[in-house]
């Protein structure tokens, strides 16, 4: 069974930082573009970065451009998301999605399979 499975995520205050992780079971991320996106209730989905399946391209949305970074590790199988300087405007239900090709997109509807989804709350 093919799954992605997002951690790292928690209470933090603001200022503060996180890291996700996305690991994949059942399948290799070798030749998947990966994004992240966020939805916090009442909120429309957001696309928070992307990584290209060879990590050669990265991109962010203009909300957490040089706050966030996104990397990957195939030998692990695994995508991260480094949040830093984490601001309550942050907070939204967080999940990595997988799609196998070369450019990533930013549109949820473009990717074939996405993970459970991590809770990141910013409060003080």
């Amino acid at each position: 069974q093919l799954q992605l499975v997002e951690s790292g995520g928690g209470l933090v205050q603001p200022g503060g930082s996180l890291r996700l992780s996305c690991a994949a079971s059942g399948f290799t991320l070798d030749y998947y573009c990966i994004g992240w996106f966020r939805q916090a209730p009442g909120k429309e989905r957001e696309g928070v970065s992307y990584i290209s399946s060879s990590g050669g391209s990265t991109n962010y949305g203009v909300s957490v451009k040089g706050r966030f970074t996104i990397s990957r590790d195939n030998a692990k199988n695994t995508v991260y998301l480094q949040m830093n300087s984490l601001k309550p405007e942050d907070t939204a239900v967080y999940y990595c999605l997988a799609v196998r090709r070369r450019m990533c997109s930013w549109y949820s509807r473009d990717y074939d399979y996405w993970g459970q989804g991590t809770q990141v709350t910013v409060s003080s």
